[in-house]
């Protein structure tokens, strides 16, 4: 059911600039400054979006000498989407039912 789903991670996909992230990384493993020039966004807001991003579990770091890389771990997103579907189904053969107003 949704209400298992953390919160933290609908708060962070809510954000366009980290949907943004999220999308770039679904197609390759990406760092700080590759995600700066695809996003445009300053490297400190960046960081903080990718901080949010971190801490609900969505992306995890690679260390590459000097330089991070972020990944994004879709068993995440696939979670998500199963619930979301499970919820989706649920309105779907249950839709009809309606509760009586005492």
């Amino acid at each position: 059911m949704l209400t298992s789903v953390d919160p933290d991670v609908i708060r962070a996909l809510s954000d366009p600039l980290r949907l943004r992230i999220v999308t770039l990384l679904a197609r390759e493993t990406l760092c700080t400054t590759h995600l700066v020039e695809e996003t445009g966004a300053r490297q400190t807001n960046l960081s903080n979006h990718l901080k949010v991003l971190r801490e609900a579990g969505l992306v995890e770091t690679e260390p590459c000498g000097r330089f991070t890389y972020y990944k994004l771990r879709p068993e995440v997103l696939a979670g998500l989407s199963e619930r979301f579907a499970a919820l989706a189904e649920s309105a779907r053969t249950t839709g009809g039912n309606k509760r009586a107003c005492p």
